[in-house]
């Protein structure tokens, strides 16, 4: 994945697309301050992971901007932070669909015996466990809470 954003970095360097270029900076340094902070950790992260787990929070962070800007009447930032999230999400690999992340759940249900909303924690650890590179967690919380009440 590192590659694939330097590629692109250096495709959009060539083509003088000066807000792709920024954007995919941003996502180098983001990837270079999680190494740092990893070389401190006694966790070994496969780089991939690591990765999918910077774009992922940069994504969510996109997304709450959005959503300030136009509860705020800033519509011009608002589309700033779309065009940044179009091309964080060209990185991430594709999330799990509303019916696989069901499943997933009934799955992890039935592996931990869990049926009572106290066991939410653990049913959402071992989701992340399995499934947390492509699994949308904030959807997931929802679905877990709804499905163990």
């Amino acid at each position: 994945m590192r590659d694939d954003i330097k590629a692109a970095t250096i495709t959009a360097m060539k083509a003088g697309e000066k807000e792709r270029t920024a954007t995919l900076r941003q996502i180098s340094a983001k990837i270079k301050d999680r190494d740092i902070e990893m070389r401190t950790s006694n966790k070994d992260v496969p780089d991939d992971e690591l990765v999918t787990a910077v774009l992922q929070k940069m994504a969510k962070q996109r997304r709450e901007s959005i959503t300030m800007y136009v509860d705020g009447g800033r519509d011009e930032l608002a589309e700033n932070e779309r065009a940044e999230l179009s091309i964080i999400e060209e990185f991430l690999p594709q999330m799990m669909s509303e019916e696989d992340t069901r499943a997933a759940i009934e799955d992890v249900k039935l592996t931990l015996g869990v049926d009572s909303i106290k066991d939410m924690g653990r049913v959402m650890g071992e989701l992340k466990a399995r499934h947390g590179a492509v699994l949308d967690m904030s959807k997931a919380s929802a679905f877990v809470k709804e499905s163990l009440s």
